[in-house]
């Protein structure tokens, strides 16, 4: 086995810098967030050479590094890397970077954030936790990297956040506590099946994913009390409460509400994939016969997700808002990829995590904007300010055409293979699912023309400032990965084609059916 330390590198920089800004004074605090964007930068370097040396034709684990931890437990520091978490970790690297740039307070206008240290050191210690969440190869690694998120995230929107944070922050723990639970229970579950099937217990991937639990699917009431079920549902809610999926969702809004602008951005852009990814690493693969057999519940939840986030997307008022529940539609898509079991379909649900990051965290980024400049999100103050700020209404546009899977943009490139792969097995499902990408461009071009076109509704636009250095390269750098991907895809997926391959291909075989031609 190669034991590769690069992967630690590119976990744990992030948590070296954040021990940087602890020791340092606070006379030094406005040194803080620029050392915050060297971290991210460095990271993202670190990812790039990673990336190069990523071999894409295998489709196994790579880079693998391994240090006993609990081993009696069979419990290891075990992380690697395949063509399914690649993609998820360049995401997480170079969202960092254009989340800093893109929501630096303007010291020059008198801006300032409290407890500045800890805000930064919450940010960095987030990113730990994410890579950490995506390269672990063991099972309790996993939700060890799982709650750290957490941790970082409920500070950062219990003290940086809106007037009502706290009620925001509560709801928020409160609904990935409960998912996490049942988690942490199956994983023992898990564990424990392991020591007496090979005689050793093991939490590593590659022997947990190859136990056999039983499964009746005689009756729904036999299936749903199978051992391979409860494991399956325990995994699944923790999973989908994080997505979030329909009924599971509300805590969303209220944390994109109340979380600062840089929150909102990693949350909507890297830690809601979180949740797609462990449907598609853990809950799936290893409890195929269940999976499927629940697969239509998922995708008709899937389905309700994506309209019903449509049409409350298209009540809000509250920009912020409008975006988060778009983010909730936007989501059911890789929900109802990834239970369809078609290659095609899972495929597109790996490249919509991608797509959605970029571009929810793009319009994150202009409610940011417009908030710093005007201090209101209600959209309804906004009107005409495209003559004024030019090339923000440029930047929201390209986003925008992005969120609505414009042919020619990254978000056509999720959406039509999902709903392509999943209309050969779903097609009524998918039918309904359609309408949401209709719903979806009524309210992201609603949105655009309230707040960017039509005439002036405020009088003080006058000395409204456009997008300055850094938020252009922000937004220049989200813009060349709308239209590289847009047009030219596999230049920047070919190296999980091998693992999507055989991740495919291996359910098929397991569930025995759904064979993708």
């Amino acid at each position: 086995m190669e034991n590769s330390c690069l992967l630690s590198w590119i976990i744990f920089t992030p948590l070296l810098f954040a021990f940087l800004v602890m020791i340092l004074p606070k006379s030094m605090e406005h040194l803080f967030r620029k050392i915050a964007l060297v971290q991210t930068l460095v990271s993202a370097l670190i990812a790039t050479y990673l990336y190069s040396r990523f071999d894409g034709g295998v489709a196994g684990a790579q880079l693998t590094h391994l240090v006993p931890w609990l081993p009696e437990w069979g419990i290891n520091y075990l992380v690697s890397i395949d063509g399914i978490s690649l993609p998820l970790v360049m995401l997480t690297a170079f969202v960092g970077p254009v989340a800093i740039l893109g929501t630096w307070p303007d010291l020059s206008h008198g801006a300032q954030l409290k407890k500045e240290k800890f805000f930064v050191m919450c940010i960095m210690a987030l990113q730990t936790g994410m890579y950490g969440t995506f390269l672990s190869a063991d099972l309790f690694l996993f939700y060890f990297f799982w709650e750290v998120v957490l941790i970082p995230m409920f500070f950062m929107i219990g003290i940086w956040g809106g007037k009502d944070r706290i009620y925001a922050t509560v709801k928020f723990f409160l609904y990935t506590m409960v998912g996490s639970l049942l988690m942490l229970v199956a994983i023992f579950w898990l564990i424990k099946t392991s020591a007496e099937g090979n005689g050793t217990p093991s939490a590593a991937y590659e022997t947990l994913s190859g136990l056999s639990f039983a499964f009746d699917g005689s009756s729904f009431g036999a299936a749903l009390t199978s051992p391979q079920s409860l494991l399956f549902l325990a995994f699944a809610l923790a999973f989908v409460i994080k997505v979030p999926m329909v009924p599971f969702h509300t805590w969303l809004p209220d944390a994109h509400v109340q979380a600062p602008t840089v929150g909102s951005v990693f949350l909507a852009a890297v830690l809601l994939k979180m949740g797609t990814y462990g449907l598609m690493r853990i809950a799936i693969p290893f409890f195929p016969q269940a999976a499927h057999y629940f697969s239509s519940v998922f995708i008709a939840l899937g389905v309700i997700g994506i309209i019903y986030g449509a049409f409350c997307a298209l009540a809000q008022t509250d920009f912020k808002k409008l975006v988060a529940y778009s983010s909730v539609s936007h989501m059911g898509y890789i929900v109802v990829g990834l239970f369809s079991f078609q290659k095609i379909a899972i495929a597109g649900s790996l490249y919509q995590m991608i797509n959605h990051g970029i571009s929810a965290g793009g319009l994150f980024m202009v409610v940011g904007f417009l908030y710093e400049r005007l201090h209101t999100r209600n959209l309804e103050d906004f009107g005409g300010l495209a003559k004024v700020v030019p090339l923000m209404a440029i930047g929201f546009m390209i986003m925008t055409l992005s969120s609505v899977a414009l042919p020619g943009s990254n978000g056509f490139v999720g959406e039509f293979p999902i709903l392509l792969g999943a209309f050969q097995v779903h097609p009524f499902f998918v039918l309904f699912a359609g309408t949401g990408v209709i719903l979806g461009a009524v309210y992201a071009l609603k949105a655009y023309q309230m707040v960017m076109l039509g005439p002036k509704t405020r009088t003080d636009l006058e000395h409204l400032h456009d997008l300055n250095c850094r938020e252009i390269i922000a937004m220049g750098v989200l813009t060349v990965f709308v239209f590289g991907i847009g047009f030219f895809p596999k230049t920047f997926f070919w190296k999980s084609d091998a693992a999507l391959d055989v991740y495919s291909n291996t359910l098929i075989q397991k569930v025995g059916t759904y064979a993708t031609k």
